[in-house]
């Protein structure tokens, strides 16, 4: 299908896609190719080192004894639940376009370039958010270790709280600025860095489970899933879920519909299989290994999350269990302070490889974004010696150091979570149109029951974010607001696609 000329202005030609033949070109861009080092082994630890994180060290307690009780289990298994119907479409796009960019590159092969800049804009939000998330948490873990040993950071260098007040998180942003070096430096080196720190959180993971096997009592699963509650906040639609205020019914805690929004807020524990896919360029066999990292690190960690749910709600009532530091406190509450104190080191420890792989991944998509010129092209550049985007990492870095030292961890996991849950929308439908437009294409790995488990995967996703509050809604419309105001002042005007310079700019499948 033929569109006008790139000067002449219709709205079709927002709609014009990137070949996957030219994406796939680019690649072999001596000064904007990424170098091919990463195995299937990689991709794996890659998406273990970072669905591991915040979410189990974390969100289990608060999950728990606040919105599911000892059924944060099925919480957790519901979320799994999006996360593969997402992975399996993940995994036919990344072995079948092998490019930087993820979700963003899918949407530009067969959505467009105005979707594929909305989805770009999106993972911006996702992963640097998530990033600076992250970071505070990590924060929060090493300033309880110090404090066991009796350092204590002054209150003004601990962050913004409600105790303290206004404050600059000092660890947070000398941790991004650390890992913004090594993502730098290369990606050999960050594969090695992750491969031992993910050896120690699965250690530390396999311990709860195995060590707190021991001192679960039967008593504490009773009731599994609590009756339904009427929230205190009943009254304020714009912090109840959206679901509840489009059906006008009372918004509650636990019961069935307990466990569906805890599943919308331990998703954020899932964030980061899909970051997997934004190394494709950059693995040695795509077609044969993207789909095994994905599915392989989302499936591993989908076991562990709802074997510790289990263990820890086991060990203590959930009513009782802390929301800061739910698994260690675990372990103090039966006597066991030596566990504790080595869990807490294992959770520090491993939320570095959190912040490392999703700075990775929002550096990828920054890159590919340049590359097509929705953003600028001196962002494209490829180190000559490291061989990594240096420019698009460097200012990342950066500004997400600078968010970490003063962002706060409350509400904002849900921003990333909308974020994320729109990025599987985006490109479950993008796998049921390239099926219809390019049939031709060859698929090593192909995505089954097309268009079945793609709309299924939209119908989830969807389903979760209606369970995330009406404000988080808000701040989403607002983000995506000022990126069509980026994209119409810049990237429209200035794509490489609307200009010409690509062989795909004027077809549209």
């Amino acid at each position: 299908m033929s569109v006008a000329p790139g000067g002449e202005k219709s709205p079709r030609q927002w709609l014009r896609t990137k070949s996957v033949e030219e994406s796939i070109i680019d690649t072999d861009d001596p000064e904007q190719g990424l170098p091919r080092s990463l195995s299937a082994r990689d991709l794996t630890v890659f998406g273990v080192g970072v669905i591991i994180g915040t979410g189990i060290f974390v969100l289990t307690g608060q999950v728990a004894r606040t919105t599911s009780g000892p059924a944060v289990a099925i919480s957790f298994g519901a979320a799994g639940v999006v996360c593969t119907l997402a992975a399996l479409c993940y995994a036919e796009f990344a072995s079948t376009v092998p490019v930087a960019g993820s979700a963003y590159t899918f949407a530009y092969a067969s959505l467009g370039e105005l979707p594929a800049w909305i989805i770009g804009w999106d993972l911006v939000l996702e992963l640097a958010l998530g990033c600076a998330v992250v970071a505070v948490g990590w924060s929060g873990y090493v300033r309880s270790l110090l404090d066991s040993i009796g350092w204590r950071l002054p209150d003004w260098l601990s962050g913004t709280s409600d105790t303290n007040g206004f404050g600059f998180d000092l660890l947070a942003c000398a941790l991004v600025l650390l890992l913004t070096g090594i993502l730098t430096v290369g990606m050999k080196l960050s594969a090695r860095v992750t491969s031992i720190v993910v050896t120690i959180k699965v250690g530390v993971v396999l311990l709860v489970i195995v060590a707190g096997a021991f001192f679960v009592t039967a008593e504490n699963y009773d009731p599994f899933i609590p009756p339904a509650q009427g929230t205190a906040d009943s009254t304020s639609g714009f912090a109840t879920p959206l679901i509840q205020v489009m059906s006008g019914y009372a918004p509650t805690t636990f019961g069935v519909m307990g466990i569906f929004t805890g599943a919308a807020v331990v998703f954020f524990a899932f964030i980061g299989f899909d970051v997997v896919a934004t190394t494709a360029e950059e693995t040695r066999n795509p077609q044969r290994d993207m789909p095994r990292g994905i599915l392989g690190s989302l499936i591993v960690c989908t076991v562990l999350y709802i074997a510790v749910s289990i263990v820890v709600t086991g060990m203590r009532k959930y009513t009782e269990l802390t929301v800061d530091a739910p698994l260690a406190d675990a372990f103090k509450a039966v006597g066991e302070p030596f566990w504790a104190g080595l869990i807490s080191f294992g959770a520090a420890v491993g939320l570095t490889t959190v912040c490392m792989i999703l700075l990775l991944g929002q550096s990828r998509v920054f890159f590919a974004m340049s590359r097509d010129r929705l953003l600028p092209p001196l962002f494209a550049r490829v180190h000559p010696r490291f061989g990594t985007p240096y420019r698009s990492t460097v200012l990342l870095g950066v500004l997400v150091a600078v968010a970490a030292g003063f962002i706060r961890l409350t509400e904002l996991a849900e921003l990333v979570n909308i974020g994320t849950l729109f990025a599987f929308v985006v490109v479950a439908v993008g796998v049921i149109i390239l099926r219809r437009t390019r049939p031709d294409l060859p698929r090593a790995f192909r995505t089954p029951l097309v268009p079945a488990l793609p709309i299924a995967s939209v119908l989830t996703s969807l389903w979760l974010m209606l369970n995330l509050p009406s404000e988080t809604w808000a701040r989403f419309a607002a983000w995506m607001a000022l990126g069509a105001v980026l994209y119409s002042g810049y990237g429209r005007r200035r794509s490489r696609v609307r200009q010409g310079t690509e062989p795909s700019a004027h077809q549209v499948p």
